[in-house]
């Protein structure tokens, strides 16, 4: 008897995976990747960098995210990480790799093929099909966000970045725009402000740098101001959860 598709052990059909109705697995699948291969490096802090694919090796931009990823990744205190392409997100990684930090990229499948960039960390060059999955360790494990001159995607990781911070739906972390004139140029937050659809407060979630140093020191005085260093949690490596703290054992009333 001829042996269908039917017969293959599901984990093993590829074409019943790549069904419309198993991809909630495909989903569950792509996040444990990623999640398994994060915490087999210990990955517990990152700083999120993003910008254009187009910017070249003669930018002023990437000059700036490479002197930047170098720091992070001289600090020790958390990962670089970036969407793994060509241009600023290149940068950047390039400077972590080459100060021996770990350099992360997660690149995500498109029609027109993007390249991923050779200066990551061995098995932390990662590759996703869907956004949503992407987006989610993109942030999962930020301490930071630094977005530098660049398109839609950029656009779009910054505007869900300062709605999830806004909205509370993640803890507050320091955002940073590169480059204030550019930004001032691209995006009217003051005319926002003026039209009251955006509130006083929320001019305060973002602020601006021009160099490395700049947008290393804006993070440290954000933590600073906030009453804790730049990662203060320190999770466990068996868990991934932060420890528990102790309580304090109450007071015995003195007797009388």
């Amino acid at each position: 008897m001829k042996r269908t598709s039917a017969y293959r052990l599901a984990d093993q059909d590829l074409q019943f995976l790549s069904r419309d109705d198993t991809r909630g697995v495909r989903l569950e699948l792509e996040y444990l990747k990623a999640e398994a291969l994060l915490r087999k490096h210990h990955v517990r802090h990152t700083i999120l960098v993003m910008g254009s694919t187009r910017a070249s090796r003669t930018d002023a931009h990437y000059r700036v995210a490479r002197e930047f990823g170098r720091i992070v990744g001289r600090s020790r205190e958390a990962a670089l990480m970036t969407g793994g392409g060509p241009g600023i997100m290149e940068a950047a990684n390039r400077g972590a790799f080459e100060a021996g930090g770990l350099s992360i990229g997660m690149n995500i499948d498109l029609p027109r093929r993007q390249r991923a960039n050779r200066y990551t960390t061995a098995e932390l060059s990662l590759r996703f099909r869907y956004f949503a999955l992407r987006k989610l360790h993109f942030l999962l494990r930020a301490r930071a966000m630094v977005a530098f001159p660049g398109g839609f995607g950029t656009f779009d990781e910054l505007f869900e970045t300062l709605t999830l911070v806004q909205t509370r739906k993640i803890r507050p972390i320091p955002i940073v725009l590169v480059g204030e004139a550019w930004w001032r140029r691209a995006v009217g937050f003051d005319f926002l402000f003026t039209e009251k659809t955006i509130a006083a407060r929320d001019r305060r979630l973002y602020c601006h740098a021009e160099n490395a140093r700049e947008i290393w020191d804006a993070i440290q005085r954000w933590y600073r101001r906030a009453g804790a260093g730049a990662f203060p949690v320190r999770a466990s490596r068996t868990s991934g959860r932060a420890p528990p703290r102790r309580r304090r054992a109450r007071r015995q009333p003195r007797s009388r």
